[in-house]
């Protein structure tokens, strides 16, 4: 086994990694960016080396720093972690002519696999199962369009090279196809450099169910079950569960041994994921078509950690090492069933852009980590509750990265059972600091669709009206709850003295003290009355009734409106986050003082709604626009982003040039309306 390995990664992933490691009594090596000198991937290893800039390209991308970085601390082996390098052949076959071992498999299989196109005809001739489509070398756009016609619409593009959700289309209709290719073509040559795309039918009602295979360095091959990763969005998983519901014995063996076929035509080594495509048909059968098989860890393995009760790193390191596979297939059981959430800095309610910022606040339900507890033992994988986390409170989601925070994973005896403790424990998620979709997960895991196990990909826009726009907690309490906290941060500023107290008591009477909040971008007043014997009589909207609250060790407990309510409220500036049993909401309440003079808001500007790249614009100086049409494209978080027209107009300039980085609010443009 080895003593020392470098982990080439960062955030959750590599916590993860080191963690086993450290379990196992191996020393980690971290390597980190400018951006993530303080992260917590470089405390929890045992040394940390410097590899340059904050761009990926800058440091995580340039493996020959890694490998030197490697050599330079006496590593023996380099774990790639998922994203990045873990699937750069290049990357591969370099680690092995220097003498270290690469913690996955060989670069030929990377090879056979990385190209959509050639791994379709290898497993082709596997007896794979595969989808329809065009998988040929020629990609002039003529031919691309010729066979997505001959195929039949919808079709779907797909970066030949790509991976993650990114580089891919769904075309509904032939006068689509051109505009479609170009953008995914883009996309793909920016996040893998190269270009080339495939075409294929796209499967109406698909599942995506994948089949985490592993091999070893002696030719044993065996597969742990299935995992069910249909509810996404932008083609990037949103909830994974295992094992995947309506699952037949006879259909996890048939895909289970389809799987196995495809890891041995490439002679495969180590932990992969073969994943399919399942159409569902009216008759309540499946059928089943090869996807593309990704040649790493899965983000979503922890929930085959929890069925199986396997600690799936633990293999990885085994088998790199030289040694078998720690169980044969028939050795193999489920046990419960696991559901797992990313939870993500983004704004579901805003096209899921994403969100960057410092974690003022981040607490957690109560769970175990993949780490040593406190008698040095390692934590179970089927924990009822486990958080896999690269970050914590106080640390900076940069531009730079992906968007997951963390990842929360729930395991149950059955299906209900893990469905109920997800959502109690995402309600026990409280982050501050940056938009997350906390909220969102909870809406998706509520809907009939999930619950009852309806599943495919196209959960999350056939449930829209569930899931977005919604208000959990109203303005009512949310008021009320700002009001509470206000008033018990004044009475703890208050001295002994009656002249101290700042609740405007007086000695006649009763007093009115009014507020004003902005509420889900609307304006809302609010006035408490302060009776001569203390009680608080509170009139916000169509609401009004007696307010009474008292302090608890982890928030308040409030009362208003014929509610009982447990909250937990901070405070961030004029912003107040409530979280409660029914959901988190924020408020603003208004500082007048603090406001006064402040001139109107600006109009006829266009802003970066997020630190980025601007990809190109659409438009020129002159040109006239429509509502809703595109007038520049961003990049940021490895995502796209479109920037449309707010209403009719003109543009009048443009303020940068394609390629310039922006911070969130640089106006990009100026356009009469």
């Amino acid at each position: 086994m080895f003593k020392k390995i470098l982990i080439a990664n960062r955030g959750e992933i590599a916590c993860r990694v080191a963690a086993t490691a450290r379990r196992m009594s191996i020393q980690t090596v971290a390597v980190y960016s400018d951006a993530d000198a303080g992260a917590k991937h470089v405390s929890v290893c045992d040394e940390a080396v410097h590899i340059g800039g904050s761009a990926p390209r800058d440091s995580y991308l340039r493996w020959e720093k890694i490998i030197q970085a490697a050599k330079d601390t006496g590593a023996q082996a380099i774990h790639p972690g998922y994203g990045f390098l873990s699937e750069n052949e290049d990357f591969a076959r370099a680690c092995k002519e220097a003498g270290l071992v690469f913690i996955g498999p060989p670069s030929s299989a990377i090879k056979a696999m990385g190209l959509k196109a050639e791994s379709k005809r290898l497993m082709g001739d596997a007896g794979v199962p595969l989808v329809p489509g065009y998988h040929g070398a020629d990609q002039d756009p003529t031919r691309l369009q010729g066979e997505a016609d001959a195929i039949g619409y919808p079709v779907l593009i797909k970066a030949s090279a790509g991976g993650g959700g990114k580089g891919m289309r769904i075309v509904e209709r032939s006068a689509d196809f051109a505009a479609a290719l170009a953008s995914c073509q883009r996309e793909a040559s920016s996040s893998f450099g190269n270009d080339a795309v495939l075409i294929e039918k796209y499967v109406q009602r698909p599942r995506h169910i994948e089949i985490q295979v592993f091999g070893d360095t002696l030719g044993n091959y065996v597969y742990l079950f299935e995992r069910d990763c249909s509810v996404q969005r932008r083609h990037q998983k949103v909830l994974e569960e295992a094992p995947a519901p309506g699952m037949t014995p006879q259909l996890r063996a048939q895909m289970g041994a389809a799987a196995v076929a495809a890891a041995r035509a490439v002679a495969y080594v180590g932990a992969g994921t073969v994943e399919f495509i399942v159409e569902q048909k009216p008759d309540g059968s499946m059928n089943f078509f090869f996807m593309e098989m990704n040649t790493r860890l899965q983000v979503e393995h922890p929930v085959t950690e929890a069925i199986t009760g396997q600690d799936l790193v633990e293999w990885q390191l085994r088998v790199a090492s030289g040694e078998a596979l720690p169980l044969q297939q028939d050795e193999l059981r489920i046990t419960g069933h696991a559901i797992e959430a990313r939870i993500c800095a983004e704004s579901p309610d805003n096209n899921f852009l994403p969100a960057t910022g410092r974690l003022d606040r981040a607490c957690w339900p109560e769970h175990v980590a993949f780490a040593r507890n406190a008698d040095g033992e390692a934590f179970h994988a089927s924990a009822p509750v486990r958080i896999d986390a690269g970050f914590g409170e106080g640390d900076v989601i940069s531009p730079y990265y992906d968007s997951m925070v963390a990842k929360l994973i729930v395991h149950g005896d059955t299906r209900e059972q893990a469905l109920a403790r997800l959502d109690v424990a995402l309600a026990q998620t409280h982050i501050v600091g940056l938009a997350t979709n906390v909220q969102f997960l909870r809406y998706v895991a509520r809907t009939d669709s999930f619950a009852q196990a309806q599943l495919d990909t196209a959960l999350i826009p056939r449930e829209e009206a569930q899931l977005f726009q919604r208000e959990p907690l109203g303005l009512a309490l949310a008021a009320a709850a700002a009001i509470a906290q206000t008033l018990l941060e004044e009475r703890a500023c208050e001295g002994h003295d009656p002249f101290s107290r700042r609740d405007q008591w007086q000695s006649h009477g009763a007093s009115v003290r009014p507020f004003e909040f902005v509420f889900r971008d609307e304006a809302a007043k609010a006035a408490l009355t302060c009776g001569h014997d203390g009680s608080l009589h509170l009139v916000v909207g169509d609401s009004a009734g007696p307010l009474q609250f008292s302090a608890l060790p982890d928030g308040l407990e409030l009362q208003f409106a014929g509610a009982r309510q447990r909250l937990q409220v901070y405070r961030r500036g004029e912003t107040l986050h409530v979280f409660g049993a029914a959901g988190a909401t924020q408020i603003v309440e208004v500082d007048l003082l603090a406001h006064a003079g402040e001139a109107a808001a600006e109009v006829g500007r266009l802003t970066a709604p997020m630190p980025g790249k601007v990809v190109s614009f659409a438009v020129k100086a002159g040109d006239k626009v429509t509502k809703g049409q595109t007038l520049a494209v961003m990049e940021a978080m490895k995502m796209e982003h479109t920037i449309s027209a707010p209403a009719d107009g003109e543009v009048l300039e443009l303020l940068y040039a394609a390629g310039d980085q922006v911070a969130e609010g640089s106006e990009l443009l100026k356009l009469s309306v």
